[in-house]
């Protein structure tokens, strides 16, 4: 039986999660690192800015393979001019048909402040409906926490997202509590 790439041990140590709320974009990731059942660092920077600081990109799965994403991720946004929706189109075209590409182990959220996508190597660029992305060992918790908290509080996305990502940290053995974030307007 052939296994999910996405689903093994690959997304072992990091939970990332996007929400959209309020007119705002926020983007966070815990920061511990491990390495089979040890755990290497605790303050880790998954979540950061490129493109000039308009876009925000998180990723879960091989550090190494992640930061190669990211960069691509760029070179895509500086060819299309910002354009993220048609960058990440590109990059996962070019992840899944790319000899060298298709063996990145990572998952990839893309966000600006208006739109965010879960990218993956298997072609995937996802526009999520309810406006929340949560990937990693620790997603599903974060993710369903952000949602129940957007709909059941008067909350600021930033206080979501805390909240949420330390929900999943009481739950996920490989999510810590050092948290980076970063937000982003939304535009136009």
């Amino acid at each position: 039986m052939k296994s999910d790439k996405y689903s093994d041990n690959l997304m072992h140590g990091t939970t990332i999660l996007a929400i959209k709320h309020k007119k705002k974009m926020v983007v966070a990731g815990d920061g511990q690192v491990t390495l089979g059942s040890e755990i290497i660092k605790h303050s880790a920077k998954k979540v950061r800015r490129i493109y000039n600081n308009k876009i925000i990109v998180g990723f879960a799965g091989a550090t190494a393979d992640a930061l190669t994403l990211s960069e691509k991720l760029e070179a895509k946004l500086e060819r299309y001019n910002g354009n993220l929706t048609r960058a990440c189109v590109e990059l996962a075209r070019k992840w899944r048909t790319d000899k060298y590409l298709r063996r990145l182990e990572a998952l990839m959220i893309a966000a600006d402040g208006n739109k965010m996508f879960l990218i993956s190597g298997n072609g995937d660029v996802i526009e999520p409906d309810e406006g929340i992305i949560g990937i990693g060992s620790g997603g599903v918790s974060a993710h369903s926490a952000a949602l129940a908290l957007i709909k059941h509080s008067d909350m600021e996305a930033d206080e979501i997202v805390k909240a949420a990502m330390n929900i999943a940290g009481s739950i996920c053995i490989y999510t810590n509590y050092a948290i980076t974030i970063e937000e982003i307007f939304e535009t136009g």
